[in-house]
């Protein structure tokens, strides 16, 4: 089965993501998950991009991006994850593959269907079991909505979140939800109303991916 393609298009919303390679942990302490925040940011004013929500695990990440032109986003993750493994491997002398080889990436309808991925993203921690609140954990885009004095990495969706986000986030996705969700990430395809991923699907060629066959996928 080939690879899929990225298929990046401006002005499109993507939930992007990462892990360790070989599931190996990459944020040991606070100051790593610090110096990666401030790697972001300075991806940031090299290639814009909205960033709209994020969460910073000890072995993976989550972004929720949007970039036109599109290259930037895949430019940003290149600039942001090369610069890491470089200072990575510097300041705890090793060497080798940190990242597990290319990002995943899938589109998100910017309706109800973002809004679940922004709970999806946020309360990752909630689901891993290190925190009761996905307020608690510090290394994410759900904090900076709740701090004002943090320096903010992120954007405004386009669409309007709850006046009770930090409940909406800590209560536990539907297992359809999860289930829908992690069929993107696995699958690479679209993620929204099923008339929306058909259009989306079609116009860039992915229909194969809500087929495609092989070894189970691992979830993030």
């Amino acid at each position: 089965m080939p690879r899929v393609s990225r298929h990046l298009v401006d002005g499109f919303i993507y939930h992007v993501l990462n892990r360790g390679n070989g599931k190996q942990r990459v944020f040991h302490k606070d100051q790593d998950y610090v110096s990666f925040s401030v790697l972001m940011k300075e991806a940031k004013k090299r290639y814009p991009i909205d960033i709209f929500a994020y969460c910073l695990m000890p072995n993976h990440f989550h972004f929720v991006l949007r970039s036109s032109p599109a290259d930037n986003l895949g430019k940003w993750v290149h600039w942001l994850l090369t610069v890491h493994s470089r200072r990575y491997h510097h300041y705890y002398k090793t060497s080798g593959h940190i990242w597990q080889g290319r990002y995943k990436n899938f589109m998100v309808q910017d309706d109800r269907h973002l809004l679940t991925v922004l709970r999806y993203v946020e309360g990752n921690a909630v689901r891993a079991g290190l925190v009761f609140s996905a307020k608690d954990w510090s290394w994410s885009s759900l904090r900076e909505r709740i701090d004002a004095k943090n320096s903010r990495i992120i954007d405004e969706p386009p669409v309007m979140m709850p006046s009770d986000w930090i409940k909406f986030v800590d209560e536990p996705l539907t297992s359809n939800e999860l289930e829908k969700i992690r069929k993107s990430v696995n699958h690479q395809f679209p993620f929204g109303d099923i008339e929306w991923q058909k259009k989306i699907n079609q116009q860039m060629g992915l229909a194969y991916t809500f087929n495609r066959r092989g070894r189970p996928k691992k979830n993030f």
